[in-house]
Formats: structure tokens, C-alpha cells, sequence
């Protein structure tokens, strides 16, 4: 009976009043963001190339209305500059206890966005970004997936759709969170029949307010509310409630299994924002199209001039005088070859009127115009192909491109600080919900296939053990993450492989010159850097232990010479000395010089001894050519 009554107790926390007071604030939110979202509507027609709807000047009427996409290939083209550097996660644990977890993580991570289908959602979200300055992902658990077990759910946001306080720099500091949506009414009753007779709209979204030609009279807008519950002791317990006009579908707090512990052990706002240019007392950002308008403006309003000019010069236009006689819808007429004039023909009552020839200058301020949206993006001709007159030097075209593309890096590390953000809460889920063991297709060191199993169990508080009988408590692991590009640039592409090249060359990777390669990687510095020391250090090791090995083989030489009289010791010499060769610099030839051995000292005198060619081998162990 007990349980009953606590039951009934916990059911009532969030009812009909707590919602009312929650659509109070809703509204309050959405007055504080009001010219946000009608920054946002704009800056989507401008994407659309449809905003001279918004000038409204009845002199428009009927005239052209051009419309060049200079601001949308400038975004376009950021947009495929992220594409290029689509980010993979890196998990580093900052326990030695935990590094075995976090190499599977790194494997199985990736597995998991893929799933989740996140580079849609990441394609999706730097549209907006570009657009409207602020690109949003929701990171959420979706008990249906996988057929009812479950799985991460990753979704691109419409920041017309989401509400906060008002003034809050980070989304993590408002005490609440609205996510509307539009849900169809009869799909809402078949999921949730208290919605009977509850359907229809009685909060307005501004999310088709850049089309008013679609309809929402069968929709009804529900909210997901987030609010963050405070305790007396340690972090605050997010909470999560859904309802649509006045009824609530589910909330957390009435829920048993999450009344005391949170919706989400993580305690944060599901949400990821990652603006484009940062304002102040906003979680959101401006982007390319607030800066670029105007320049786009100047461009359109020119070149509508310049098409009224060529209009008006094609098709000629009369000054006719009220007492000519002339019929006029014959003259308007080019069909008619007769035009009907009553009376005598009498000079000065028709004449043509001139139309002014387009100045020069209109089209070299046009031109400026162009260039200045240009350098505003950092959309120059030499970063889509183009290059300068006279310019034809790769390395010069090379630094230029990569001049061009500081804007988009500047972008990429704001991405790819967000991307771990989301990683970071996609780890919290698995931590909370996997519960069940799952089984991961993953690239195993040698390119081979490999599957994994994997559960939450391995993120869990683990048992440290017991020392004297007493109870060490638990270490949960804790992992750092670092973003690199999965999908690289041309560019970076060919220069990493022109660094591979250059490393080979200069005979990184001969066993013999380890040290030496080893003390020139600490004074550089490139992308690939680690696997590369790896290897050399790898190199080094083998060499060390062929030496070792090759001193035992000449002592054992030495030894079988005193027993059976034999001349064994001087071949050994011969080969250890052999092994022991540099590897040489630059991979040139070595014809006409002395071979050396790892000491300098000279191993025979250029002669077709074995030793000789042994020695000469070794030598040009980097060079490509022999």
C-alpha cells in the first residue's frame, strides 16, 4: 500500500499546473529571442536568393529582379571545405588502467556515428551554421532503435525550434530548455490517445515563416521541456517533460525509474551548440550571410540597373505628341507594317526618345563589389582552381590556397571542439544505457576485418580492490578526446604524402640512422608525426638486436677457430661489419666510394669482396634505385 501511495505521489510532480507555468516561461523565451528568429528568416531567403521580396518598393513591380549567387557560392564552398575534413574522435584515457578501453572506444566510436547516420546530420548542421550562424546537434537516446533495446540518436536542430533563457552566454547555464516541433495530429493520438481532443495550435514556431505557402492546420506543437533540478549536494539533476497544449505526455519526475537519479546521468542539456561568430550574451552566433548581405545588395541593385539599361536600349520608345493622329496601337504593334496616320505627316510631333548608354564605371563597381564579397568570405578565384595572371608556380599557387583556407581552418577547430562535446555525451549514454553486450564491426592494425564485443559495463565504476582488508572504493574511467580529419583535403593529402616521401629519402627509416632521425623528428613538426617516431624508434630496436645477435655469432666464430682451426671468425667479421654499414643520408649512389660501418670505420677498399658488397648494400639501403 506504501508503494502505491508513493507511486501516486511521484506522478503528480509535474501535472497541469507545473506545464501551465513552463508555457509562461516558453513565452518569455521566445519574446527575449524574437529578433533572432527574424534574423534567421531572412538570412534564409537570402540563401534561397529570394529577398527582394523584403524590399517592397512599389517601383519593383513588374521589374527584373536578379538574383546572382555570389553569396551562395561563397558558402557553398565553406561547406565543402567541412565536408573535406569530416572528424574522426580519438579517445585517450587518463589512467593507465583504462587504455585498453580507450583503444576499443576509438574503433568502436566511429561504428556508432556511422550508425546514428552522423554525417548527414553533420552535413545538415554546417548548412545552418554557414547560414544562419549557429549550427545545433541534439544528442539523445532513442529507446526504439534496434528494435527495442536502444541506441544513440544524433539529429541536426533547427534553432528556430529552441528556446532559452534569455542572456546566457552557454546553453548548460539556462535553468530551462524548449525543443518544439510540429507532429502531425493523427499520428499524435495514435501515440499518445490523452491527446484526444487536444490537438491543433496554440503556440506559433517560426519554422515555415520563410514560406507562407505551407500549411499547419493539422499539426500540433510539442514541446520537449528540459529543466535542470537543483540539490543540496552535487551536480544538479536534469529532468526532461514533454506536453502539447496543456497535457502532459511524459515526464521524468513521475517516472520511478528516473525521479531520483535524472533523465540523463550526464546532467547536461542534450544539445551541442557551435556557433559560427561568436555574440555576447548568446549561446548563438552570426554568420556569412549577416556579413555579406549588404555587399550582395549592391551587387543585385547594380545589376538590375545594368539589365533595366539594356532593356530599355533594345527596344525603342517614342515621344508622341497628343495632336499627331498617329494610331497608336499600330505603332505599339511590330507586327503591322502600315502604321495609319490621320492628317499630313509633320516633323517634331514623333520622335525617339534616347536611352543613355551604360557608363564604364557601373561595371568596375560591380566588379569591386564582387571582390569584396570575395575577400569577406575568403572565397578567392586560387581556392576553387582559378589562379592569378602570370601566376603559374605550383609552390606560390600552393601558398596561396592555403592562405585562402584560414578562414576555413579558423571554422574547423570551433567544428571539431563541438564534435567533442558530442563524442563526450555519446560516451555518457553508452555509460548509462549499454546495458546489453554489443558487437561492433571494426578495422583491425593491418586493414584486416574485425568484430568486437563492447557494454556500457566497460565505462562503469570499476573496483579497485581491497589493501588490509579495506575497500579501495571504485575508479570509473574517464577519457580525454582529440578530433582529426577522417577525410582529408587534396591538399593535405598530397602534402602528407610528399612528407612520407621526404622522410624515406633522407633515410628516416634505415635501422642504422634511427638516432640520428630520431633527434631531427624532435626539431619538426607535421601532422603524422607520432606514427612516424613510432616506426623509427621500431627500426632502431631491430638494429640493436641484429647487432647483439651478430657479436654472439663472431664470438662464437672465434671459438670454433680455436677448436677446429678454421677461418670462420674472419667471414663473421665480415658480415657484422656489413650489417653494422650506415644506411647513408639522401639515398644517393655509393659508387666510387668506401663503404663504412656504423662507426665509420672503412670496410674494405672498393674490391668485389663479399664483405665489399655487403657493405655496399647496406649503404643504399634507402636508395630507391638500387
Amino acid at each position: 500500500m506504501e508503494d502505491t501511495l508513493e507511486m501516486t505521489a511521484a506522478e503528480e510532480v509535474i501535472g497541469t499546473e507545473e506545464v501551465a507555468k513552463a508555457a509562461q516561461l516558453l513565452q518569455q523565451y521566445k519574446s527575449g529571442k524574437a529578433a533572432l528568429d527574424t534574423r534567421i528568416v531572412d538570412n534564409e531567403l537570402w540563401f534561397r536568393m529570394r529577398h527582394w521580396k523584403n524590399y517592397k518598393n512599389k517601383m519593383m513591380e513588374d521589374k527584373p529582379t536578379p538574383a546572382s549567387g555570389w553569396l551562395f557560392n561563397s558558402i557553398a564552398n565553406k561547406h565543402a571545405d567541412a565536408m573535406d575534413n569530416y572528424p574522426e574522435p580519438n579517445v585517450l584515457p587518463r589512467a593507465a588502467d583504462d587504455e585498453k578501453t580507450a583503444k576499443v572506444l576509438s574503433k568502436v566510436l566511429p561504428v556508432v556515428l556511422e550508425q546514428a547516420d552522423y554525417e548527414q546530420a553533420y552535413s545538415d548542421t554546417w548548412w545552418r551554421k554557414l547560414k544562419q550562424g549557429t549550427g545545433v546537434k541534439g544528442i539523445f537516446w532513442d529507446p526504439t532503435k534496434r528494435s527495442g533495446i536502444g541506441d544513440i540518436a544524433i539529429k541536426s536542430m533547427d534553432i528556430l525550434m529552441l528556446y532559452w533563457e534569455p542572456g546566457v552566454m552557454d546553453i548548460q547555464e539556462s535553468p530551462n530548455l524548449f525543443s518544439l516541433s510540429l507532429e502531425d495530429n493523427d499520428q499524435l493520438k495514435a501515440k499518445w490517445p490523452q491527446m484526444d481532443g487536444h490537438t491543433g495550435s496554440t503556440l506559433e514556431v517560426a519554422k515555415y515563416i520563410h514560406d507562407e505557402n505551407i500549411s499547419t492546420a493539422d499539426k500540433s506543437v510539442v514541446v520537449d521541456w528540459y529543466y535542470k533540478k537543483a540539490r543540496p549536494e552535487g551536480q544538479p539533476l536534469l529532468h526532461y517533460c514533454k506536453f502539447c497544449n496543456g497535457v502532459v505526455l511524459y515526464a521524468s519526475e513521475n517516472d520511478p525509474q528516473y525521479a531520483d537519479r535524472g533523465f540523463y546521468d550526464h546532467g547536461q542539456y542534450p544539445f551541442v551548440f557551435d556557433p559560427l561568430f561568436m555574440e555576447e550574451d548568446s549561446p548563438a552566433g552570426f554568420g556569412y550571410i549577416d556579413v555579406m548581405k549588404d555587399t550582395q545588395t549592391a551587387i543585385d541593385e547594380m545589376n538590375h540597373a545594368m539589365d533595366e539599361n539594356i532593356k530599355l536600349a533594345a527596344k525603342p520608345r517614342f515621344l508622341l505628341s497628343d495632336a499627331a493622329g498617329v494610331n497608336e496601337e499600330e505603332l505599339a504593334d511590330w507586327s503591322k507594317d502600315i502604321v495609319h496616320v490621320a492628317g499630313g505627316i509633320r516633323d517634331g510631333i514623333l520622335s525617339p526618345l534616347q536611352t543613355a548608354g551604360l557608363q564604364g564605371n557601373c561595371i568596375s563597381y560591380r566588379d569591386a563589389r564582387v571582390s569584396e564579397l570575395k575577400e569577406i568570405s575568403g572565397n578567392r578565384d586560387v581556392s576553387q582552381g582559378g589562379t592569378t595572371s602570370g601566376l603559374t608556380a605550383a609552390s606560390a599557387i600552393a601558398a596561396l590556397q592555403e592562405a585562402g583556407s584560414k578562414l576555413s581552418r579558423d571554422m574547423l577547430k570551433s567544428a571539431y571542439r563541438a564534435f567533442a562535446k558530442e563524442c563526450y555525451l555519446i560516451i555518457e549514454l553508452m555509460r548509462q544505457f549499454y546495458d546489453e553486450e554489443r558487437m561492433y564491426r571494426i578495422t583491425g592494425p593491418t586493414g584486416q576485418t574485425e568484430f568486437v564485443p563492447f557494454s556500457g559495463q566497460a565505462l562503469r565504476p570499476q573496483p579497485v580492490g581491497m589493501v588490509g582488508g579495506v575497500e579501495l572504493g571504485a575508479h570509473e574511467p574517464v577519457f580525454d578526446i582529440t578530433v582529426s580529419a577522417a577525410k582529408k583535403s587534396t591538399f593535405n593529402r598530397l602534402s602528407q604524402n610528399e612528407t612520407a616521401k621526404e622522410c624515406y629519402q633522407l633515410g628516416f627509416f634505415a635501422p642504422a640512422n634511427a638516432d640520428a632521425a630520431l633527434a631531427a623528428l624532435d626539431m619538426m613538426d607535421f601532422e603524422g608525426i607520432e606514427k612516424v617516431r613510432e616506426r623509427v624508434q621500431q627500426n632502431g630496436t631491430l638494429y640493436q638486436q641484429l647487432q647483439q645477435a651478430m657479436e654472439q655469432v663472431q664470438k662464437m666464430a672465434g671459438l670454433l677457430d680455436q677448436m677446429t682451426g678454421s677461418n670462420m671468425s674472419a667471414a663473421a667479421g665480415a658480415a657484422a661489419q656489413a650489417a653494422g654499414a650506415s644506411g647513408g643520408g639522401g639515398g644517393g649512389t655509393s659508387e666510387g666510394l668506401s663503404a663504412t660501418n656504423g662507426l665509420g670505420a672503412q670496410v674494405g677498399s672498393g674490391g668485389n669482396s663479399l664483405a665489399t658488397q655487403a657493405a655496399k648494400r647496406a649503404m643504399n639501403v634507402n636508395n630507391p634505385n638500387k
